[in-house]
């Protein structure tokens, strides 16, 4: 299967546990894995036989900047269905951070990945 992967896609959202993320915010960052069957645009050099990355993007920066749940767990599973709504896409890997968790004494940051696919 092949595959189309977009990553650094930082922007600014309201998902966490504490009220004050959910207030003040705080960056997340993005990195998908699509799959799908890309030999069709390979053949023809048409932009309506693949995905066009734009939109994906576009639906990752928006959920991140409109939703507001409690765990970065659920936002990551809204990322992976609203790619799963794309056409062509297959299955989808999201990998989601928060560079700056709000824990005492801790300077990493949180990162998850799931896998999701029709």
């Amino acid at each position: 299967m092949d595959s189309i992967q977009l990553t650094g896609i930082r922007c600014y959202g309201y998902t966490g546990y504490l009220p004050e993320e959910q207030v003040l915010g705080q960056w997340f960052e993005v990195d998908v894995t699509l799959w799908l069957d890309l030999s069709p645009a390979g053949k023809s050099d048409d932009i309506e036989h693949t995905l066009d990355y734009r939109t994906t993007i576009s639906l990752v920066q928006e959920l991140v900047k409109t939703s507001k749940y409690c765990l970065i767990e659920r936002l990551a599973d809204a990322i992976a269905e609203g790619i799963l709504q794309q056409p062509l896409v297959e299955q989808v890997k999201v990998k989601l951070s928060k560079p700056a968790a709000p824990i005492p004494d801790f300077g990493g940051k949180i990162t998850l990945e799931i896998t999701r696919s029709h």
